[in-house]
């Protein structure tokens, strides 16, 4: 504990140094409102995104691509972690600069607890303080999860997503357990890098949220790629060596062993709420950690607010200064923005990306629409050009149109540039665009946008009436 204490007051606390919360904050600031801003770790201004998630896992997936196959591995990791470490270190002062800068934006490092609904108390290197608020916003964000493994918890070979990209040295074998967005992105990562990648699921299939023909060719790229995935594998022991790790696994009633050299444990993240003290404030949570929240984002205290992960739901970077926008118009403005009518894409960063929006063909099938699917290998569509020009023609793209109406029900594009296509058309949806609308529109030459002329001409099956 600090050897000093003082109180400060605040029309507005900010418990969290992410997307949401930054953004909040420098709009109320510049509007002259006393703005205080807690973040743990001087290592995490600006959240997780700029500094161990979305841009340097971007960035390492770009340089990765860029390897040659007589590049030497290592060197060429290295390097890559080296370049990308000293992008996030610029992001990182950078966001600090912005909201310090700020007159009225008073940013603390130190862990905060609640005291009582409107009090927080902040522990830093040299002092305790008290800050009492108004309003109050949550953004602590997501913690990674361990799966409950005997030996994984203890093992010297166990590394977390981001201990992994701020090592220098290279895993000549990664075992990656778990099949979600993260695993599957440091698998593509590292097997470009040159590692031997091991994926474990636990599930029958990875791509589960896809309809089979997508998460067919997706699976087929990353094995094509060398990447060794197992599926249905349940993970039993992690035993430590003294140069390696053995994991065990069992996969139709048989046990199964791998040894590497180190294991990101890909399950998942929780909400960060568990050193909060949230009960004193009165602040309630969902079985699963997560800050209950209305569809404005008010918590079970009406002046406490959650942003971003946790407050539950997909754990995208977007969402949550999507968040800050329904908060500030909860503060500032008209009070009608809410989280109910959020058109939500989402990429998953393996190469070619994978993006996808609304629902699947199965989802629409069972909501009870009739359905017209558009659908096209990437390879087979002569009027995208560009990816036959960039030499990357794997994958396909799937729409799933309603046949009554022609409204796009969602969409699915595994190809080149997918993860700038599908915000098209995730804006085509929310504004009531149709499919012909979206087929017959103008695009610049080449482009990958332009394949939605052919792949939405392309009905390769209708329900009938």
């Amino acid at each position: 504990m600090g050897s000093t204490s003082s109180t400060l007051k605040a029309d507005v606390l900010i418990i969290g140094f992410g997307k949401g919360g930054k953004t909040a904050v420098a709009t109320l600031g510049r509007s002259g409102q006393r703005v205080v801003l807690v973040e743990q770790s001087e290592r995490m201004y600006g959240g997780t995104c700029p500094n161990v998630g979305c841009v340097p896992t971007k960035g390492l997936v770009h340089r990765s691509q860029r390897r040659r196959p007589e590049d030497p591995a290592q060197d060429w990791y290295a390097r890559s972690v080296q370049e990308v470490q000293e992008a996030r270190e610029m992001m990182r002062r950078g966001n600090f600069d912005t909201l310090s800068s700020i007159d009225t934006v008073t940013v603390i490092t130190g862990r905060a607890t609640f005291a009582d609904p409107h009090t927080v108390t902040v522990v830093t290197r040299d002092e305790q303080l008290t800050v009492t608020a108004d309003t109050i916003l949550i953004n602590t964000g997501s913690e990674p999860v361990v799966p409950d493994v005997p030996g994984l918890a203890t093992s010297r070979y166990l590394v977390s997503s981001t201990e992994l990209i701020e090592t220098a040295t290279l895993p000549e074998r990664l075992a990656i357990l778990g099949g979600g967005y993260l695993g599957i992105e440091f698998a593509a990562i590292y097997r470009r890098f040159g590692s031997q990648v091991t994926l474990l699921e636990r599930s029958d299939r990875i791509f589960a949220r896809e309809d089979d023909d997508v998460a067919a060719v997706a699976t087929h790229i990353l094995v094509d790629e060398g990447i060794h995935i197992v599926t249905a594998a349940r993970v039993t022991e992690v035993r430590d060596g003294g140069s390696a790790t053995t994991i065990v696994y069992d996969k139709d009633g048989e046990q199964h062993t791998v040894e590497v050299d180190a294991i990101l444990a890909a399950a998942g993240r929780a909400p960060a709420t568990r050193d909060l003290h949230l009960e004193a404030a009165g602040v309630r949570t969902t079985r699963a950690g997560a800050v209950e929240v209305d569809e404005h984002l008010r918590t079970s205290q009406p002046h406490i607010f959650a942003l971003g992960d946790v407050r539950g739901g997909p754990q995208f970077t977007y969402l949550s200064l999507d968040d800050s926008r329904v908060v500030l118009d909860q503060l500032t403005g008209e009070g009608i923005r809410s989280t109910a009518d959020r058109v939500v894409p989402r990429t998953l960063f393996m190469t070619p990306p994978l993006a996808s929006v609304g629902m699947t063909e199965r989802e629409a099938r069972e909501a009870g629409h009739r359905v017209k699917i558009a659908r096209e290998a990437v390879a087979e569509i002569v009027a995208m050009p560009r990816a036959y020009a960039v030499e990357e023609t794997r994958g396909v793209m799937k729409f799933v149109i309603d046949a009554d109406t022609d409204q796009i029900l969602g969409a699915a594009l595994l190809s080149i540039d997918a993860q700038e296509l599908i915000n098209t058309v995730a804006l085509a949806m929310r504004h009531g665009i149709t499919a012909a609308e979206l087929r017959d529109a103008v695009y610049t030459h080449p482009s990958s946008t332009e394949a939605f002329n052919e792949v939405l001409a392309t009905i390769v099956r209708t329900d009938e009436p």
